[in-house]
């Protein structure tokens, strides 16, 4: 797949279904609040309106104040910033669900965020979402490349090519991260194929890389499948549902998938592998890796800066170095990486005041948006003398993310910097990740890959009858084509 995402795919009714909304959530985002911050000079900032001119009724998991009583300062500062009257909505909980029922039933907001491209196709065909073409195409700020990439666009385009949402921040990545320490301590080069991979994995599990004499650390560590696309890029292998002539086919599920998974068993078999890949969660995964267990994990890019930082704070004298890896290439070259699906806006159609939305959005990705997305409230999150930025204890707690850790406007310069190795990693994922095609019927189709695929990768099961099982299920229960 490439980057333009195929709207057509997804036609299920709103009613019913359960919206994946990526909004702070790990299955689409980077799984943190993170080292991002603000500052610099934007081009095409909106004016200020009137104090008082705009209403603005906001549906939203993650931008905003971190509790009720912030959220209300931060209404305040839209208003002082843009003059817009705007009122965040945040639901305690079951956020998916009451997007739906907004949407369903006809309650009026003026914008609502989401991060599923699946969903965004449903809510198209159901005619609740408002076009943005001419909006976005005429505005001044989400027009420039600058702001947001010219390509970057078709992520939010509908089956006919019209724009249908606003970013709301840069969505990254997942790669397999390695403690690049270890790397040099062992006199390793970084690896580029299977093959290297290997014999790195295999150093780190047998020349104890943390210097405590004791035989207790792991190659690699993974929170089952999550996410694996750096290694299965080797075989041509992409994660989740892949179009071929018209046909749904999952790649996971084919021959081409075979040797990878004898490639983890393998692992497996000679102790590389943490054993307890199968059963852990991603906080599990990463205290190993944080804790000198394990050389390598597969993770979000603002993970690195984030594993970095932790480090440092605890040990300003560690020696502990987070790097992001590319995926193997291919046969042909080819390297697959998963990029998340994108966080972004949408105007309902029955919104009351577009108008007023519409300025929330160009403002949203303008310097004084961004840094009230990220760095937070001036005088509550941060304080600036000059063009010096300085956290405020709670800004600190806050960790610099009220909705946009990352952005796409390249005219907004982060004035803390980035954490250590974020950028080196986010460059990997703008160079090489593409979107994963999510179907609707996704949810039931990976219950049984995920199901066979840690057999095979554990040993349990023999790869290729693994795969076979899994093609059958998945093709007698009408989940892909062939």
């Amino acid at each position: 797949m490439n980057k333009k995402v195929w709207l057509t795919m997804s036609t299920v009714a709103v009613a019913g279904t359960m919206l994946l909304s990526g909004c702070g959530s790990e299955s689409g985002n980077n799984g943190a609040g993170n080292a991002a911050n603000t500052g610099g000079n934007a081009s095409g900032a909106p004016a200020n309106a009137p104090a008082g001119d705009m209403k603005l009724r906001i549906l939203d998991a993650n931008v905003g104040g971190k509790t009720p009583e912030e959220n209300a300062k931060f209404q305040d500062e839209i208003k002082r910033l843009t003059g817009i009257d705007a009122t965040i909505e945040k639901p305690a909980s079951d956020y998916d669900q009451k997007v739906l029922t907004a949407l369903g039933s006809g309650e009026k907001y003026d914008l609502i965020e989401l991060s599923d491209l699946g969903k965004l196709a449903s809510f198209v065909d159901q005619g609740v979402v408002t076009d943005l073409t001419d909006f976005v195409t005429n505005s001044a700020v989400l027009s420039d490349p600058a702001v947001i990439p010219s390509g970057e666009w078709d992520q939010l385009k509908s089956k006919d090519g019209k724009i249908v949402a606003v970013f709301s921040k840069f969505q990254g990545g997942t790669m397999p991260i390695v403690r690049k320490d270890w790397l040099d301590k062992l006199g390793l080069k970084e690896p580029k194929t299977l093959d290297e991979y290997y014999n790195v994995l295999k150093a780190f599990k047998e020349k104890d890389p943390d210097g405590n004499g004791k035989n207790d650390t792991y190659g690699l560590s993974t929170s089952g499948l999550y996410d694996i696309q750096g290694f299965m890029s080797a075989a041509g292998v992409k994660a989740r549902y892949v179009m071929k002539d018209g046909k749904r086919t999952i790649p996971y599920a084919t021959e081409a998938a075979v040797p990878m998974y004898e490639w983890f068993a393998k692992l497996v078999k000679e102790g590389i592998m943490d054993p307890n890949f199968v059963t852990n969660d991603t906080g599990k995964m990463r205290n190993l890796f944080l804790t000198d267990r394990v050389g390598m994990v597969t993770y979000w890019d603002a993970w690195v800066g984030m594993f970095n930082n932790m480090k440092k704070t605890e040990d300003p004298n560690t020696k502990f170095q987070a790097e992001g890896l590319a995926s193997i290439p291919g046969a042909d070259g080819t390297i697959l990486m998963r990029r998340g699906d994108p966080d972004f806006w949408i105007i309902p159609a029955n919104a009351e005041h577009p108008d007023a939305a519409k300025k929330f959005l160009e403002f949203w990705n303008s310097e004084p948006g961004l840094t009230l997305g990220s760095l937070g409230i001036e005088g509550e999150d941060y304080t600036k003398e000059g063009d010096a930025y300085k956290l405020t204890p709670t800004g600190t707690e806050h960790n610099m993310d009220h909705g946009v850790p990352f952005w796409y406007n390249t005219n907004v310069k982060y004035p803390f910097g980035k954490l250590p190795g974020v950028q080196e990693a986010q460059d990997l994922v703008t160079k090489d990740a593409t979107l994963e095609l999510t179907l609707p019927t996704w949810p039931d189709a990976e219950k049984i890959v995920n199901d066979y695929a840690l057999k095979a990768m554990s040993g349990q099961m023999d790869a290729a009858e693994a795969v076979k099982k899994m093609h059958d299920e998945l093709l007698s229960k009408n989940l892909i084509d062939e």
